[in-house]
């Protein structure tokens, strides 16, 4: 007797497709043959459910290093994580990494004429609380030029990775700020089908803004179902 899948399939609607013709390298690492679904196992069903007792968790606040505070924006990133019929996930890993003030990522790949920042390493985790709830302290990401096209530039943005209760519900995917003109120019954002596109775009909330100290976005992250959040590597 074959099991029911216990998550619903996916709504591929709301996905970027793994070749998008504007968005050049997809064409070097999309699959030559159409995607085959398999039925969901144990592997795919089942995780940790407590990432708070998994793994030692770093730290939310990315605008300090021990060597003194980061040059930039200050942003508060809040939301809640949800399931495929809207539930709260608690206890769940999330994830962030960003490029700097200046648009560069500390990293030894990224040679930028862009200065790099000594107090900034662009990396954060975080674990979900019981109603699903998370948040970070960072700097607001600046764009900078990726090379898909003549003055090709990212539209300053948030990885983010998070990992559910279960491997079906991993996802990787972007932040965006609400109001950028670039989000329209970029291949990458462009890739998700409108309808969904704007599930990729945090709002700016006066209520979660500290005064004279930091401004506030809100992104909530849905894993699955016909809400989902598009997976945006």
């Amino acid at each position: 007797m074959i099991e029911p899948d216990l998550f619903a399939r996916e709504d591929d609607a709301a996905h970027p497709a793994s070749l998008s013709e504007a968005y050049r390298s997809t064409a070097l690492r999309s699959p030559g043959h159409r995607p085959i679904r398999i039925p969901q196992t144990l592997t795919e069903t089942s995780g940790f459910t407590d990432w708070s007792q998994a793994c030692a968790v770093g730290s939310a606040d990315l605008t300090r290093t021990a060597g003194g505070e980061a040059i930039g924006q200050r942003i508060l990133v809040a939301g809640r994580v949800l399931d495929e019929a809207g539930r709260p996930v608690p206890r769940t890993l999330v994830e962030v990494w960003q490029a700097n003030a200046a648009g560069r990522y500390a990293h030894a790949r990224d040679q930028w004429d862009a200065p790099l920042d000594p107090n900034f390493t662009g990396a954060g985790q975080v674990v979900t609380d019981d109603d699903g709830r998370y948040a970070f302290e960072s700097i607001r990401p600046g764009a900078y030029p990726w090379g898909n096209h003549e003055n090709a530039w990212r539209p300053a943005h948030i990885h983010f990775s998070l990992f559910g209760p279960a491997f079906a519900t991993r996802l990787v995917t972007q932040m965006y700020f609400e109001g950028d003109p670039l989000i329209a120019l970029d291949p990458i954002a462009q890739s998700v089908p409108a309808a969904a596109r704007d599930r990729l775009v945090a709002r700016f909330d006066l209520g979660l803004t500290r005064p004279s100290y930091a401004l506030g976005y809100v992104f909530d992250i849905v894993l699955r179902g016909p809400a989902a959040t598009p997976t945006e590597a």
